[in-house]
């Protein structure tokens, strides 16, 4: 940074932090409809609508992958076709993804879930010439792709509310929560409180899998109850809407 004035020099980190903070007004980028994708096993594809409602054009990215966020394009093995999967969107543009499944073996008796990432390349800016260090963003949308088999027993819509909760002490303190999932269907939980007495613990929350458990740490472990103790949280339906609910953890 030797040889720019102080005023080039605070002018360059102010540019870097507006770009981080304000981007998303600035560039309005495209927009991906829905939070998640459902594929029933008997259609024959599914389609995501994409849109640019900016004014400027950008170049779209988009693959599957197995859950590995990291996974660049074509590293996942994973049984659907996508296309197109590099495209230009031009504003105000509307360009459909059009997901195939390839009948490759997937279990019968649960979902199975993927993720879509869209990749939105915006063109490089040409504001201002002054600053030929800008910092320029790339965004990218990920989001869940479920596979849905036929014949699967229960609903998506009935899966929350089965869900069996258990509190988690140790030396006396309630220190987590343990749910299981005994349906045949994903659970994205949003956020869970349980209410101790007076005392309400907030629980870092994610995705409850088909048949399995998830154990959720409390963020202010506090003396166990001698009774099970009242639960409220909220998920994910198949629109992408939340909704809410509430159980009784029992006691361990």
């Amino acid at each position: 940074m030797t040889g720019l004035p102080a005023t080039r020099i605070a002018l360059a980190a102010f540019v870097v932090i507006a770009l981080f903070t304000v981007a998303p007004g600035a560039y309005a980028g495209v927009v991906v409809d829905g939070t998640r994708v459902v594929y029933p096993a008997g259609k024959r594809e599914v389609t995501i609508n994409i849109r640019n409602p900016g004014d400027k054009p950008s170049l779209v990215q988009a693959w599957l992958d197995a859950g590995n966020s990291s996974a660049k394009p074509g590293e996942s093995k994973v049984p659907f076709v996508l296309t197109p999967p590099l495209f230009r969107l031009d504003p105000t543009k509307s360009q459909s993804l059009r997901l195939v499944y390839t009948q490759d073996a997937l279990p019968q008796d649960r979902e199975t879930v993927f993720w879509l990432n869209v990749l939105d390349v915006p063109p490089r800016s040409t504001a201002n010439p002054d600053l030929p260090n800008q910092l320029e963003l790339a965004f990218k949308h990920r989001m869940k792709v479920f596979f849905r088999p036929a014949g699967l027993k229960g609903s998506a819509a009935s899966a929350p509310g089965q869900l069996k909760w258990k509190l988690l002490s140790k030396d006396g303190k309630l220190v987590a929560l343990q749910v299981s999932n005994p349906t045949a269907y994903h659970v994205s939980l949003v956020q869970v409180t349980a209410t101790v007495g007076d005392h309400p613990l907030t629980v870092k929350t994610d995705m409850v899998e088909p048949f399995g458990a998830s154990t959720f740490n409390l963020t202010d472990p506090v003396s166990a109850p001698g009774a099970g103790i009242d639960i409220e949280y909220t998920f994910v339906n198949d629109y992408g809407g939340n909704e809410k609910a509430k159980a009784t953890a029992a006691a361990r």
